[in-house]
C-alpha cells in the first residue's frame, strides 16, 4: 500500500535538495542542445536506477534497532544539511556533445552523465536515509523518482526561466531547513525512544 503523506514529503524534500545541484544545470545544457524527449528518457532511467540502489540501501538500514536507526538518519539528515547550507553556488558546465543527434546516442549521453554524476550524491543519501526512516519503501521510491524527473523535466524543458524566478540560495536555504528539521526530529524519537 502506498502512503500518499510519506511519498508527498519525499517528493517536497528530494525536489528541494535536487533543484540547485549540478544535475539539472546539466539537463538544462542537454535540452538547449538536443531533442528534450531522448534526453528525459535518459536522464529519467539513470535517476530510477539510483532511486532503487537509494532504496534497497535504506531498506537494509530498517534491519537495525530502532533507537540506533533514528540516531543514524537523524545524523545523516543533519550533515545533508550542513552540505546545502555550505554549497557554493554550481557554475554551468560544458557538456560534451554527442557525435550524432540520434535517440541513442543523446539519451546514453543523458544517462551515463546522471549516472556519474549523481552517485553517492546528497540526494541518494538522503532517499536511503527516507527509505530507512519510514521503512516503506515503494512510497520513498516513487516520491523520490518522481521529484528527480520533475526537476529534470524542469531542468530540460524551463529551467533557464524558472532560475530567473526563483533565487537557487532561496531553494538551497528551504531544503536545508526541512533537512534540519528531519535531523532533529529523528534524533529525539531516538533519545524519547
Amino acid at each position: 500500500m502506498i502512503s500518499f503523506s510519506v511519498m508527498a514529503l519525499v517528493f517536497g524534500v528530494v525536489f528541494l535538495a535536487e533543484l540547485p545541484d549540478k544535475t539539472a544545470l546539466a539537463g538544462l545544457v542537454l535540452g538547449t542542445r538536443y531533442r528534450a524527449s531522448y534526453v528525459f528518457a535518459g536522464v529519467a532511467a539513470a535517476f530510477a536506477l539510483h532511486v532503487a540502489l537509494a532504496v534497497a540501501a535504506g531498506s537494509v538500514l530498517t534491519l537495525l534497532p530502532q533507537q540506533l536507526l533514528h540516531a543514524l538518519t537523524g545524523v545523516l539528515f543533519l550533515g545533508g544539511a550542513a552540505v546545502l547550507l555550505m554549497k557554493k553556488d554550481e557554475d554551468e558546465a560544458e557538456v560534451r556533445k554527442p557525435e550524432n543527434q540520434g535517440f541513442w546516442k543523446v539519451s546514453g549521453a543523458g544517462f551515463m552523465l546522471i549516472l556519474l554524476a549523481e552517485f553517492g550524491d546528497l540526494t541518494q543519501i538522503m532517499t536511503a536515509n527516507l527509505a530507512a526512516r519510514y521503512d516503506d519503501p515503494l512510497s520513498v521510491g516513487l516520491g523520490a523518482v518522481l521529484a528527480l524527473w520533475a526537476v529534470a523535466g524542469l531542468g530540460i524543458v524551463g529551467g533557464k526561466a524558472l532560475m530567473k524566478r526563483v533565487p537557487l540560495r532561496l531553494v538551497t536555504k528551504v531544503a536545508a531547513v526541512l533537512m534540519l528539521g528531519l535531523g532533529l526530529w529523528s534524533l529525539f524519537e531516538a533519545v524519547a525512544g
